[in-house]
This record gives structure tokens, C-alpha cells and sequence, in this order.
């Protein structure tokens, strides 16, 4: 069983791992929201000691005060001879001394823990802060590698379907050349086939025709050396027509 469980344990691990690797950005969220969780739990206790460092203030500054009092009141009772009264107020100003000397060292060991704490956590939070801010630094240049190295596979695969197809390239350049040579061929083959003795027969009978149809306008229009002889018409009287 526990074979199996380490074995569930490791594979579990490698997705995770995997996980992690194909999406650093939410593992940095992650980590940034529990460094927020803490951040707040250690300001929480840091809160709590402050108010023991106040409450011990306190105490200092009442028992200070208890002290001045003592101390006016035995001197009081001694002048005034009263040296019972006076022995009660030094025995208690010797209890309040006591007990002041100690809430002192208290609030002095307090206050020094109270600074030391505020300073690891500033440290604490500036250290995150750098890595956080290196992390995003490295997370942006591994995104930009990674698309970098995306394209660059692309092209080189480009250039490989590019230089993979120079055979059909080649084959399809060779079979238009063919088609073109045979195209010119029939051509060839068809204009010297073609009988142009008729086309010269034909072009010679419409010359004649051309030339009889000319001759027979310059008959019909008495044209004697190139010029043309108008016929004349009759004048008509016009006293005759308006009769």
C-alpha cells in the first residue's frame, strides 16, 4: 500500500510539476496571495504584542505616579515626626519601586521585540517583493522566449515545407514549358497547313471587282484625266412655276 501511495504521490507531483510550468503566472498569484495571508496574520500578532507594549506603559506611568506620591507622603510623615505613617509609606514605595523597575524592563524588552518584529517584517516584505518583482521580470522574458521560439520553429518549418516543395516546383515548371512548346507546335503546325493560294485568289478577285466597279463609276460619271464632269440642269422659268 504504501508502494502505491508513493506511486499516486509521484504522479501527482509530476501534474502538479507540469502545471506549474505551463502556467508560472497563477503559481506567482498564488504565492502572492498567501504572502498577502500572512503578511496580515503576522500584522495581527504584531498588533497584539503593541498592545502589550501600550499596556505596559501604562502600568510604568501609573506606578511612576504611585511613586511621586510615596515618596511626598513619607517625606511628609517624617517631617512631620509621624514615623509609623512614614515607615507604611516607605514600605510600599519600596513595593512600587520593585514592581516599577521590573514593568520598566518589561516594557523596554517589549518595545525593543515590538521594533525588531516590525523590522524583520519590512525585511520579510521587501525580500517577497524583489522576487515577486524578478519572478515577473523572468516570467515576461520566458512568455517572449517562448514566442520567440515559437515562431522561430514555425519559420524553420516554413522554410522546410519551402524547400520541400522545389521538386513539384521544378515538375510544374517543366510541364508548362512542355505545354508551351507543344502549344507552339500546333501553331507551327497550322500555319503551314494553311492554304494561302485561295487567300491570294480571293485577294485578287476583289481587286478586279474593285477596279471594274471603278471604271464603270468614271463612265457613268464622265471622268476623263482624273476630273469629274458634272451634267448640267435645266434652269426652270420661274414666272412659269409660280403660273
Amino acid at each position: 500500500m504504501s508502494r502505491i501511495g508513493n506511486l499516486f504521490r509521484g504522479f501527482f507531483g509530476l501534474f502538479v510539476g507540469n502545471m506549474e510550468r505551463r502556467n508560472p503566472e497563477a503559481l506567482l498569484e498564488v504565492e502572492q496571495e498567501n504572502l498577502r495571508r500572512q503578511v496580515g496574520k503576522f500584522n495581527m500578532g504584531l498588533a497584539s504584542h503593541a498592545g502589550m507594549v501600550e499596556r505596559l506603559i501604562g502600568q510604568v506611568r501609573k506606578l511612576e505616579t504611585d511613586e511621586a506620591d510615596l515618596r511626598a507622603k513619607t517625606a511628609a510623615n517624617v517631617k512631620l515626626g509621624n514615623r509609623a505613617a512614614a515607615g507604611q509609606y516607605a514600605l510600599r514605595l519600596q513595593m512600587v519601586e520593585r514592581e516599577l523597575g521590573e514593568n520598566r524592563k518589561q516594557m523596554e524588552q517589549a518595545e525593543l521585540t515590538y521594533k525588531e518584529l516590525v523590522r524583520a517584517r519590512d525585511v520579510a516584505i521587501s525580500i517577497a517583493k524583489t522576487k515577486i518583482e524578478t519572478l515577473k521580470t523572468g516570467i515576461s522574458d520566458l512568455k517572449m522566449k517562448r514566442a520567440m521560439a515559437e515562431i522561430t520553429e514555425m519559420a524553420s518549418g516554413m522554410v522546410t515545407e519551402l524547400g520541400g516543395s522545389g521538386d513539384t516546383l521544378n515538375r510544374l515548371d517543366t510541364i508548362v514549358n512542355e505545354e508551351r512548346y507543344k502549344a507552339a507546335g500546333r501553331v507551327r503546325v497550322a500555319v503551314d497547313s494553311l492554304d494561302t493560294s485561295d487567300i491570294h485568289i480571293r485577294e485578287a478577285e476583289q481587286q478586279a471587282m474593285a477596279e471594274q466597279a471603278l471604271e464603270e463609276f468614271e463612265q457613268q460619271h464622265q471622268i476623263s484625266g482624273g476630273k469629274l464632269s458634272i451634267p448640267t440642269i435645266p434652269s426652270v422659268d420661274r414666272s412659269e412655276k409660280r403660273r
